[in-house]
């Protein structure tokens, strides 16, 4: 099992600005639109767990539903998805350790950890495994942080650094343990 976190954020560490927008991360040229090894890492994947504000960001997109596997919602207060991602979308609550066992269970080995407070509430349980950020070269000066407090220090070994477009740099982490 390995939950992976895949995440652009600013050179000071934040994933989005100080009004919750997204807008930096396409402001780089990208004349050719490539995805800089989006769909490779969604070929990994099984399934994603998602924050509630996450997923109210993407339905904002004007853009179709952007995933084809399995999407689980972690929410305390939403009831149920709009019926338009009925098929597309589960909502899920409780104990982490329990949430990532019952998608085992299920056949989910590989999830796609997304959103600020999801992937922070999954580091101070230590269940991340890999980290994957990718860097932009902007600084925001504030805004959603891509980590939080922890209990205590975790460890991870760089493996790989990849530059794309002349100016972003991903660089893919092990969890030591």
């Amino acid at each position: 099992m390995a939950n992976i976190v895949y995440i652009g954020a600013s050179l000071d560490g934040f994933i989005t600005d100080k009004n919750n927008r997204l807008d930096w991360l396409h402001e780089l040229p990208n004349p050719e639109g490539l995805d800089l090894g989006f769909a490779d890492f969604m070929a990994r994947v099984d399934a994603i767990i998602m924050g509630r504000n996450t997923f109210e960001t993407i339905q904002g997109f004007d853009c179709e539903w952007p995933y084809n596997k399995p999407v689980f919602v972690l929410s305390n207060t939403l009831k149920e998805v709009p019926k338009v991602f009925a098929d597309k979308v589960s909502l899920v609550q409780g104990e982490l350790t329990d949430i990532v066992e019952q998608l085992a269970q299920q056949g989910f080995k590989t999830l796609y950890i997304d959103g600020g407070k999801t992937i922070q509430s999954f580091l101070q349980q230590d269940l991340i495994d890999e980290l994957i950020i990718t860097t932009i070269p902007t600084i925001l000066g504030g805004g959603t942080p891509l980590f939080g407090t922890l209990n205590e220090p975790l460890k991870f070994k760089h493996v790989n650094a990849v530059r794309y477009l002349d100016c972003v740099v991903k660089n893919y982490y092990v969890r030591q343990r």
